[in-house]
């Protein structure tokens, strides 16, 4: 990174189908001296759309976030893909990946062809039963059964915040920017392993096995995990993320 930054800056991207106050309980528990903000991800606010493309939204959300050149974003999920896409065009200091998959391999056809069809299931089911039908289904996934553990009071809010989403909004978002589309971007973070920190729920099986294979093709990335977690740390485990966060965040300040 160079010369340590004279004010570190967080910037915090949340996941698919969520809305900046998932992360309003680690925004609590982080040093305030962090400055830490959460933006919305693209296709989850009139104030920020989709492009026709990944690439295309890559660029709204640069442009949104404004100058972001010494900001370190936060990324969760599809915000942590979208913060390496951002870091992948170097438009910000570095990045703090949270539950990422860096793209699909070039050249994996099938692989591709599966997801846009996932993908595409999940979009229609958006358009045709909205919002809380889509989730009623979303949330049943295996990748989320360990959110059970968290207090109910607090899922019940988060549910609620999910479900006033827009449902074609989110099927666009979807249709850009979903696994099948995203360009294979595991190379870009080998490049800047340096700039990097991957973080990844103990629990959260198919993300650890990513997080392995990231840390075999670059050994420079450092990889956090967090006890006590599935694949949503920002629901799961607040406060032991947010101290992972500022840990990675002073490592990549200097």
């Amino acid at each position: 990174m160079g010369a340590l930054l004279l004010c570190v800056v967080l910037v915090l991207l949340h996941g698919f189908a969520h809305t900046p106050a998932s992360w309003r309980e680690v925004q609590a528990a982080l040093p305030a001296s962090l400055g830490a903000r959460a933006a919305v991800t693209p296709g989850h606010d009139p104030a920020l759309a989709v492009g026709a493309s990944w690439d295309e939204t890559i660029d709204r959300l640069a442009a949104h976030l404004g100058p972001a050149s010494d900001a370190i974003v936060v990324g969760y999920s599809l915000g942590a893909r979208l913060a390496l896409g951002l870091l992948a065009r170097d438009a910000i200091a570095a990045a703090i990946l949270i539950g990422l998959n860096p793209g699909l391999p070039d050249g994996d056809d099938d692989a591709r062809a599966a997801r846009r069809a996932a993908d595409a299931a999940w979009s229609a089911q958006l358009r045709r039963d909205g919002t809380a039908g889509f989730l009623s289904a979303w949330e049943q996934q295996p990748t989320f059964a360990t959110q059970a553990r968290a207090p109910a009071e607090v899922r019940a809010r988060r549910h609620a915040e999910r479900a006033r989403l827009d449902p074609g909004a989110l099927a666009t978002a979807l249709d850009v920017l979903g696994l099948g589309v995203m360009p294979d971007l595991a190379p870009a973070l080998t490049a800047r392993a340096d700039r990097a920190h991957v973080v990844v729920g103990a629990d959260d099986t198919k993300f650890v096995a990513i997080a392995r294979t990231l840390a075999h093709q670059a050994p420079a990335v450092v990889i956090d995990v967090v006890d006590g977690s599935g694949h949503d740390p920002t629901l799961e485990a607040p406060a032991v993320l947010a101290a992972t966060v500022a840990r990675a965040a002073a490592r990549l300040s200097r």
